[in-house]
């Protein structure tokens, strides 16, 4: 019974936050300062036929009968029409998000890598030198703002040294060239054979990955560092150093586990503020990512493709906290 109760209460949890966020991306697309009607028919369409495509979209109907409209189109997964690209926004999404999820997956797993053990290294050299470089590194990672980052990047490793391709997801030679699988293009490449286009999909990869996971790296190193602080001054540790255990033991086999739990949710989290925070490193890259549709669609006025993606990215967000909070306490036994 306290298990039935719990996975109730979890998922009455989960759909009222779902509800919530569907009522504020509908009211986001009511109360933008732009009309979709006339980004639909243009500002020079007569005053008959803006009227006739406002009816038509259900804009003349009160408030309370959009949303119970809106509610009806989600749940039977339809987000809407572009205006910009005349498909459905379900089938952009699904032709953009997975661009934005390669970016995302490859920056959290490299952020990951490095950020733990930094994490872990810093804290056990706490005050030396090491701690304090690793924190001012940390530190740069958390205060640049990422298009600075970016632009800078590319300035350096394109424009200036030639080392790096340009912006965009592949060279001109291989657009189209590679048929879509799961939509990451490196590993679809790799199930065509076309080793020449996973390597130029690695290299224009490169850049925005190295950014995004830097990002990354500095604020999971932080918290790392700090998990750690608390779990070696812990009476667990004492009494493990007093047996005589290595250091490594100490660290890896009685600290580490207990901050692996919390770091579940570090990771989940940062995964997801990735995928919604990709948007400016898609622009200045110019990667056909969810960030870049998003931008365009915004710029246009074009308003179902934004609710659209804004619903993905805070459902997406939702279930990985959701995911975060069940791993943790399958995890950790201490939690109930």
């Amino acid at each position: 019974m306290p298990l039935l109760k719990k996975i109730v209460s979890t998922l009455s949890s989960l759909v009222l936050t779902l509800f919530g966020l569907s009522v504020l991306t509908f009211f986001i697309g009511r109360v933008m300062p732009t009309d979709p009607v006339l980004a639909a028919v243009g500002d020079n369409a007569p005053q008959s036929v803006v009227e006739r495509v406002r009816a038509e979209m259900g804009l003349d109907q009160p408030l309370y009968i959009q949303f119970g409209h809106y509610l009806n189109q989600l749940l039977h997964g339809d987000l809407g029409k572009s205006i910009l690209t005349s498909n459905p926004v379900t089938t952009d999404i699904a032709r953009f998000f997975p661009a934005t999820m390669e970016l995302a997956t490859a920056a959290i797993i490299i952020a990951a890598l490095i950020g733990i053990p930094l994490g872990v290294w810093a804290a056990v050299r706490q005050s030396t030198w090491v701690d304090q470089t690793i924190r001012v590194v940390c530190l740069a990672g958390h205060s640049l703002p990422v298009f600075v980052l970016a632009l800078l990047s590319l300035l350096v490793f394109y424009a200036v040294l030639g080392i790096a391709p340009g912006p965009g997801r592949q060279d001109i030679i291989w657009q189209d060239m590679v048929p879509q699988v799961t939509g990451f293009l490196t590993i679809d490449s790799l199930l065509a054979g076309e080793y020449d286009a996973f390597r130029d999909a690695l290299a224009h990869m490169a850049q925005p990955v190295l950014i995004l996971a830097y990002f990354s790296m500095a604020y999971i190193t932080r918290m790392t560092r700090t998990f750690m602080l608390n779990a070696l001054s812990g009476e667990f540790v004492i009494t493990a150093r007093a047996k005589g255990l290595s250091a490594a033991r100490v660290i890896w086999r009685h600290a580490f586990p207990t901050v692996a739990v919390q770091l579940v949710t570090v990771l989940a989290l940062t995964y997801a503020g990735l995928l919604e925070g990709a948007v400016v490193t898609e622009n200045v890259f110019a990667w056909p990512g969810l960030g870049q549709y998003l931008t365009t669609s915004l710029m246009n006025a074009d308003m179902n493709p934004v609710v659209g993606a804004t619903l993905l990215v805070g459902t997406v967000y939702v279930l990985l906290n959701q995911l975060a909070d069940l791993l943790y306490r399958l995890w950790d036994p201490r939690v109930k």
